[in-house]
């Protein structure tokens, strides 16, 4: 019994618009992100490393011990990668700064949005059937005033 009413509250809270709108959000998320992604390491860092030498950022890193052979069999060196990691920044920066702009332009076309719909004046709601009376019978007892 507690397990049926534990799979119907699940689903009751994943079919909630927030959690669909949140997924597809993180979707869309990691989609963008491979695009920043591909134009930080293949459109703005080969013309900055260009800047700075020639240097690729992956490959940097600092060997804390070197590659050795013993009995044959290479044992790899041990790297600190710290170009990877100043790529990750570099990405993040990006990223970060993309969503900024976004989110900027949005809230200005929102609030020019609000302003315009604030800026048309509406037009007075019409009158109630009892207003409408309460005006006819004011102007008969005017009329009846001015014959006296």
């Amino acid at each position: 019994m507690k397990k049926s009413k534990f799979l119907q509250d699940f689903k009751t809270f994943a079919m909630k618009g927030n959690v669909v709108d949140m997924a597809v959000g993180v979707i869309i998320g990691g989609a963008f992100g491979k695009i920043v992604s591909s134009v930080v390491n293949d459109i703005i860092m080969p013309p900055l490393g260009l800047l700075i030498g020639g240097v690729n950022f992956k490959d940097l890193k600092l060997v804390l011990k070197p590659a050795v052979v013993e009995n044959g069999e290479e044992i790899a060196a041990v790297t600190l990668n710290y170009g990877n990691f100043l790529q990750n920044i570099f990405d993040f920066l990006i990223i970060a700064f993309s969503i900024f702009l976004f989110i900027r332009v949005m809230t200005r076309l929102m609030n020019k949005k609000k302003e315009e719909a604030q800026a048309a004046p509406t037009p007075p709601p019409a009158p109630t059937k009892d207003q409408v009376l309460l005006t006819e019978i004011r102007d008969l007892l005017k009329k009846m005033n001015e014959q006296k």
